[in-house]
């Protein structure tokens, strides 16, 4: 079953990571600012919702900066913090990644019967939310094991 999930997240990974590269946009990013784009956030709730480190996270934000496509603005109510604010620009790609996204998804899931797709993404999500919401911990009380690394795309 590990190595199911791990093929299927992998090979689902490289195909999303393709599709999105056609516009410029990689995972990481369309994830981020999808996020960003439902509610003013900061760049600790995105990078939680998204689950990034906080290194890769910084990495990704100057990147859309750089592309035009979000910006740091000053938190309302914490002056310390900063909202990631999406552009005009950002949202707009946002909406063709999306575009994109859904169709990955489409693709995958038309792979199986379609009496067979609700109870699928339903077993995953249960799984997701239940069993697997959380890695073990190291037995001798150390660290745990540690996550795989993100796509530096």
């Amino acid at each position: 079953m590990s190595y199911l999930l791990q093929h299927t997240a992998h090979v689902l990974t490289t195909q999303m990571s393709a599709a999105l590269a056609e516009i410029g946009m990689s995972p990481r990013a369309h994830c981020v600012l999808a996020h960003a784009l439902e509610a003013e956030r900061t760049q600790a709730q995105l990078a939680e919702l998204s689950d990034l480190d906080k290194t890769t996270m910084v990495v990704t934000v100057d990147q859309l900066e750089r592309a035009g496509l979000a910006e740091r603005v000053p938190s309302a109510t914490d002056r310390r913090a900063r909202i990631i604010k999406v552009t005009p620009a950002g949202e707009k790609i946002v909406a063709e990644g999306q575009e994109i996204v859904d169709h990955v998804h489409e693709d995958v899931l038309g792979a199986l019967p379609e009496s067979e797709r609700t109870a699928f993404v339903s077993a995953l999500n249960r799984l997701v939310n239940g069993h697997l919401a959380t890695p073990a911990g190291a037995p001798d009380g150390g660290q745990g094991v540690r996550r795989p690394r993100q796509s530096r795309k």
